[in-house]
């Protein structure tokens, strides 16, 4: 992703603060969850912040932040299917069309979890939640904070299961293991955290969505 197209998110703001703190510009690098690693085992970025999950693979050739969000997978669903979506058994059914983007922990679950379903792989992002409006698709599985901003934004979309998430996970930032840009980083982040400042980032993309910091 290139600088000045209109970028916007709790991650964007929080690199341009993170920028800021260092007085340098901040510049937006593509890459996809299939490639993920290997862009970064490539130098392509000095840091990744685009809610990364911190598992142990990439934990062996990266190191991560501190948290900066806890939440966990939940589904997002039509709001006229939620009563049909009780539990992960009624997602692991050969009736249920599951759709997925490729390459990241969403597809692992889905590979794991809803291997009886019908589950197809639709590589944009930006548009994948509209197959579920139009019934191209029934669910998907994907991180807590992305099912509550997506419904907040889509009068037709609701999270199925509420009050619970399917698994428990933290998001950080990815960075090469160098002692020093990772002390840096979570000196920031622990900053940002204590003066509010990450919260008020969270609150501008969540406004009027309960529950907005994990769940």
């Amino acid at each position: 992703m290139a600088a000045g197209e209109g970028f916007s998110g709790i991650d964007i703001d929080l690199a341009e603060n993170l920028a800021q703190s260092l007085g340098v510009d901040v510049a937006f690098v593509p890459t996809t969850w299939p490639t993920l690693l290997a862009d970064f085992e490539a130098g392509k970025f000095d840091i990744g912040m685009s809610g990364i999950s911190r598992t142990l693979n990439r934990a062996r050739t990266a190191y991560f932040s501190n948290a900066y969000h806890s939440g966990g997978k939940a589904p997002i669903v039509r709001c006229g299917d939620v009563s049909k979506f009780r539990s992960l058994s009624d997602l692991n059914r050969p009736t249920t069309r599951v759709i997925v983007n490729p390459g990241g922990t969403n597809q692992k679950f889905a590979d794991k979890n809803l291997y009886a379903a019908q589950i197809s792989v639709f590589d944009d992002n930006t548009k994948i939640f509209q197959e579920i409006v139009r019934n191209r698709a029934d669910v998907m599985v994907t991180d807590l904070i992305e099912v509550l901003y997506q419904a907040g934004r889509n009068p037709s979309l609701c999270r199925a299961m509420p009050g619970r998430t399917l698994t428990v996970s933290e998001k950080g930032f990815l960075m090469p293991q160098d002692d020093a840009w990772h002390h840096y980083v979570n000196a920031w982040l622990a900053e940002k955290t204590l003066d509010g400042t990450r919260d008020a980032i969270f609150r501008k993309y969540l406004a009027g969505v309960s529950s907005g910091f994990g769940g």
